[in-house]
């Protein structure tokens, strides 16, 4: 049942969290489609079509009544599709997967699928070269989002300083105080989002319905389609090119998707129906109506058609509502590079959650200032809303199509639908998009090639630092350590066990890393009790506590060894040492009360052994317990990952160097990973991949 009260208060906080980007869309539109000036008032409702038809197919039909429904227990975003898709079909890259991790509550497999659903989910499984392209995909969605989150604070910004002649000294001062109020968190910062960006709404509507009645009623006629073919076909390649501005009208549209988290379906569907459509279809129409009759103020047609009392009040709300508009995607762009940090496939870097209330707000200090950097300087160099204009199309429009063709095939593989229903989809979106993306591709050299750049920037970040992460992954698996070392261990005089709990830190889920024999080398005696531990990511959004600490005994009971992987999902928050160390001890004497109700196993050769037997479950419970009491330490196996002699120079150049140069200059995991540094104990080993 609906939770009407809960759902109409969750839409109203929407509004100044989602629609920033999309509501300030019309300080730029017009002139961006009409760079060169109007000809002909016929332009005009032709442009107006074209803006009207593209707000109604893509962000109201496809993803207000579509892909919100394509989302992952609640979360939305490109990375949300993937994680959504790995859960039913085997296409990680990583070898990582247990049987376990399909008993958590939440991962949610089908109980019968389509035989259609079947044949593509072993066509995927079964093809590597699909698997890379799936991820290729997603971090190239993930990369044109970030570049997005670069764009979008220089575009809303300099859409204001038109009305003061383009001082571009304003936007960079505006875009300081923006970025560096972020280490205050989305919480503080936008607590008054939604009142204002209400009030923005309420003024671009009204203002609109007085351009219409003193203008020029008869723009209505836009909303007959026949005026978008009249258009074409007067304009030929001119209205093509034109639709790269034209696309602006659905900037900030995916955020509709990525912020869902925030929200829910239901509460976005009746903002953005409610108040958003009408409010911006209504400002387009008023503008329209003002530039049939003065042509010549398409460069400022917002300012311009605003009446004079009213300009102080809508400039003050308009320089609010554009600093809401970079706000939220700067925080789409925090939650974007945590969910990548989980997929394995970015640098380590602190991620500060900012608020107690909402789990999915972090604040990123190197992102938000290289973000900051990056922003300024694109801001210097276009330093008009028309050139940035060129870059933000492309940004809009990949993410775009990327979505589509996700959602497309999530439909195919999960979903029972109709597929000449997903044909469709996929025709009508997918067509939409590509002729956008061709229009906006034309204007390459005058600055659509700067998302590219940041796209490809970011993704081989991403790539490299996922290819490196997956070589080593398979390193450890294949030495990982044999039953038989701990064996040889256990009747080894020289080892000496020394009070506490030992938390062994590895990424392998299915064995003991090669680098515990190197510290065994190095340092000859282990905690009376020793714990291998994995901190593991699986493709779901959160994992509940008692689901969470996933224990196995290593070798025999005595020896007080066991590996641990501990699952969370990737809106999960990890918390404290102190509190870490709670639920682990606890979860390890749960599983020792349920695992064995009997005696303990002796030890082979136990006047040699290390590992003294205690009798009886309560007593191992007490023994655990103890060593907790007496400290825990954390250790640490840091592996150098190096090319091996025989390999090409190419990857030599990726691992040696600028793997390497990214590791250095990121941060190590013990930070990230919040353990105490007077508690850790780290030994290094090569490994060569």
């Amino acid at each position: 049942m609906v939770d009407w009260g809960r759902t109409l208060s969750l839409a109203f906080q929407s509004i100044g969290v989602v629609y920033g980007d999309v509501g300030t869309s019309p300080l730029y539109v017009f002139s961006s489609t009409f760079p060169n000036g109007i000809n002909d008032n016929e332009y005009i409702l032709g442009a107006l079509s074209l803006i009207i038809y593209t707000i109604i197919l893509s962000p109201f039909l496809k993803y207000a009544l579509i892909v919100l429904r394509a989302n992952d227990n609640g979360e939305g975003g490109t990375f949300a599709l993937y994680s959504l898709l790995s859960r039913y079909v085997n296409i990680s890259l990583i070898p990582n997967e247990q049987p376990e991790d399909t008993e958590v509550s939440n991962y949610g497999l089908p109980s019968n699928q389509l035989r259609r659903a079947s044949i593509i989910k072993k066509l995927l499984e079964n093809s590597i070269i699909i698997q890379v392209l799936l991820f290729l995909v997603t971090i190239l969605g993930t990369s044109m989002v970030i570049g997005d989150g670069i764009i979008t604070p220089s575009m809303s910004v300099g859409g204001i300083s038109i009305s003061i002649d383009g001082q571009v000294g304003i936007s960079v001062a505006i875009l300081l105080v923006l970025f560096l109020c972020q280490r205050f968190g989305t919480d503080k910062v936008g607590f008054s989002f939604a009142p204002i960006v209400s009030v923005w709404f309420a003024f671009i509507s009204g203002i609109g319905l007085y351009n219409l009645f003193k203008y020029e009623v008869g723009v209505l006629r836009a909303f007959n389609p026949y005026y978008i073919v009249k258009y074409f076909q007067r304009n030929g390649k001119t209205g093509w090119i034109s639709l790269g501005g034209v696309v602006l009208c659905i900037t900030g549209t995916e955020a509709m998707f990525a912020d869902l988290g925030h929200f829910n379906v239901r509460a976005i569907q009746l903002s953005f129906s409610g108040v958003v459509l009408p409010s911006i279809v209504i400002a387009y129409i008023g503008q329209a109506a003002y530039l049939t009759k003065n042509p010549g103020d398409v460069g400022s047609a917002f300012y311009k058609s605003i009446p004079g009392p009213l300009y102080w009040p809508q400039f003050i709300v308009a320089n609010l509502a554009a600093v809401i508009a970079s706000q939220a995607m700067i925080s789409g762009t925090f939650s974007i590079i945590s969910q990548s940090l989980s997929l394995g496939c970015f640098p380590k870097v602190k991620v500060i959650h900012t608020s107690a209330k909402y789990e999915g707000q972090v604040y990123i200090p190197e992102v938000n200032y290289m973000l900051m950097i990056a922003c300024i300087i694109v801001t210097a160099i276009f330093k008009t809303t028309v050139k940035i204009g060129n870059a933000y199309g492309i940004a809009v429009v990949a993410v775009m199509f990327i979505t589509t063709c996700m959602v497309t095939l999530i439909m195919l593989v999960i979903r029972t639908i109709s597929i000449w229903w997903i044909a469709l989809f996929f025709l009508i979106f997918g067509t939409i998009e590509a002729i956008y993306f061709s229009s906006v591709l034309y204007k390459f050299v005058q600055g659509g090639y700067l998302p590219l750049a940041f796209g490809f920037v970011l993704m081989s970040i991403m790539a490299i630092w996922y290819y490196v992460h997956q070589k080593r992954y398979l390193f450890e698996l294949q030495h990982k350590v044999s039953g038989e070392f701990f064996r040889q261990l256990a009747q080894n005089p020289a080892v000496n066990r020394v009070p506490g709990i030992g938390l062994f830190y590895s990424e392998l889920v299915q064995g003991i890393p090669p680098i515990f024999p190197h510290f065994m080398t190095q340092i000859p005696s282990i905690h009376s009790v020793l714990v291998f531990v994995s901190i593991k990511k699986i493709p779901v959004t959160k994992v509940a506590l008692e689901e969470r600490f996933l224990f196995k005994q290593v070798e025999l009971r005595a020896y007080k060894m066991f590996r641990c992987v501990v699952r969370y999902g990737y809106m999960d928050v990890m918390g404290g040492p102190e509190e870490f160390e709670r639920q682990l001890v606890e979860h390890l004497k749960e599983f020792i009360r349920l695992s064995d109700q009997g005696v303990a196993v002796e030890p082979e050769n136990p006047q040699y052994s290390t590992f003294p037997a205690i009798q009886g479950v309560e007593e191992d419970m007490q023994f655990v317990q103890k060593a907790k009491e007496e400290g825990v330490v954390y250790l640490l196996g840091e592996a150098e990952v190096v090319a091996r002699e025989n390999s090409t120079v190419f990857k030599k150049m990726v691992v040696n160097n600028l793997y390497s140069f990214l590791r250095r200059n990121f941060r190590q995991g013990e930070t990230v990973l919040a353990i105490p540094h007077a508690r850790v104990l780290r030994v290094g080993m090569i490994c060569e991949i």
